[in-house]
């Protein structure tokens, strides 16, 4: 990213001042990394509202005795066909499972389809996380950062749906 910084003043109360250096020394870093944490994570909140081009992780846990909840969940997942790009399933015990499931696709359909999810009975924690995807993807590279040469793949959208084809029937006689 080649976008050249710019500095600019911030006004704020003493006393938030204050709270906010305590969480920037909690955390590691400056003050300008955490006002840029907080402008990005602002920028992007806005932008997914508005129904763009996304990434997410669903998080949720799970009673799996519940009955149906398995197939209700297998089942959501398949109407999102493509846009479920990879879920991780774990059993955390004898009745509870953890399961993680990273889409792809407009944002406004993922938080719709994830609301229906963690509404469902059975469902006890969950949380969904949505970033924008912006601009247009990258073909697939190799680069390296630090010390560590590794290539990305390109993530593809999801298909576009089509209008099915009509074909015409012979009929008898023509």
């Amino acid at each position: 990213m080649n976008d050249p910084l710019v500095r600019f003043g911030v006004a704020m109360e003493s006393s938030l001042l204050e709270q906010f250096d305590a969480l920037v020394e909690a955390r590691g870093g400056t003050r300008s990394e955490a006002l840029r944490d907080l402008a990005r994570a602002a920028v992007t909140r806005a932008q997914v509202e508005k129904g763009v081009e996304a990434v997410a992780t669903l998080t949720l846990i799970y009673d799996h005795h519940v009955r149906d909840l398995t197939e209700k969940l297998t089942e959501v997942q398949h109407e999102l066909g493509d846009a479920v790009r990879s879920t991780l399933h774990i059993h955390l015990d004898h009745d509870k499972c953890l399961e993680i499931v990273v889409m792809h696709g407009r944002s406004d359909v993922l938080q719709a389809q994830a609301d229906r999810i963690l509404a469902m009975k059975g469902v006890l924690h969950g949380a969904l996380e949505l970033f924008a995807h912006g601009g247009r993807r990258s073909p697939a590279h190799s680069h390296s950062h630090g010390s560590h040469p590794h290539s990305h793949a390109v993530i593809l959208p999801p298909p576009a749906k089509r209008a099915p084809v009509k074909r015409a029937r012979n009929k008898p006689g023509h």
